[in-house]
């Protein structure tokens, strides 16, 4: 038999008592999954966010550096230059691969060297 998955649905009335302990602050979120055996990291979140209780909810704020708002501005400058360079010397390379091959044709000569072609030594 293989190997079933075990579910576990909350009622309501426990979900309510769940919300009532942290909004009275008899017990952290953490510390209610951790009584309660509540596996989903989310769980609690949900519940409280479903009775209405979402400022009971942690909040990320971002402290960071002056700076580094300009910083990270100018990398993304800098990347995009960098990535249009890039794709206008790829365009420069492939016209003049066509060119070449043009150029080889018309004339029937050889300008591009075979790569197994040993270099001639002078």
């Amino acid at each position: 038999m293989p190997d079933q998955r075990l579910v576990i649905r909350y009622s309501p009335a426990f979900k309510r008592k769940v919300v009532e302990e942290i909004e009275r602050g008899k017990f952290t979120v953490g510390e209610v999954r951790r009584i309660y055996d509540i596996k989903g990291a989310d769980t609690i979140n949900r519940w409280l966010k479903n009775l209405g209780r979402e400022h009971l909810l942690n909040r990320v704020i971002r402290v960071e550096m002056k700076d580094e708002k300009d910083k990270l501005r100018e990398l993304e400058r800098q990347k995009r230059e960098l990535e249009s360079a890039l794709a206008q010397a790829h365009l420069k390379i492939l016209s003049l691969e066509t060119m070449i091959d043009i150029a080889e044709e018309r004339f029937d000569i050889k300008i591009k060297k075979k790569s197994d072609t040993p270099a001639s030594k002078k």
